[in-house]
């Protein structure tokens, strides 16, 4: 197999390993998938300016990593976590229903309502009640 990248594509599709890489194993601890982070190391091996050795292997450098790739990341991750918050907490008010047909719309409508405090606020105005 031959795939024909501009180098623009190939910087490109290294972020796209690199993220993937990430969301897969960057919580798991000693319980990797090995077979991502070997093809991480192959793909990043293509590229010597944006990858480095390290314990035997070809990783992304940390000129890379520290170039603004997490920023990506940590903007994918806020908007999940408030995305997941909304939808949890919405459920929650209306004592955690299944979503159907006949409940997305109002679902939907509290989400909104706790989207657009949160872009206000952040987690500012959370208040936990005992």
């Amino acid at each position: 197999m031959q795939i024909d990248l501009t180098p623009k594509e190939f910087r490109r599709l290294l972020d796209l390993v690199y993220i993937g890489n990430w969301v897969l194993n960057s919580t798991r601890g000693d319980d990797r998938f090995q077979e991502y982070d070997d093809l991480e190391s192959k793909i990043f091996a293509l590229s010597p300016a944006l990858s480095e050795p390290w314990n035997g292997t070809i990783v992304p450098s940390r000129a890379y990593t520290e170039g603004g790739i997490h920023e990506a990341i940590a903007c994918y991750e806020d908007n999940v976590f408030y995305e997941i918050l909304a939808e949890e907490l919405s459920r929650r008010d209306m004592d955690y229903p299944e979503i159907t047909e006949e409940n997305y719309d109002e679902i939907v409508v509290r989400m909104d309502r706790y989207m657009s405090e949160f872009e206000l606020s952040g987690v500012q105005h959370l208040v936990l009640e005992e």
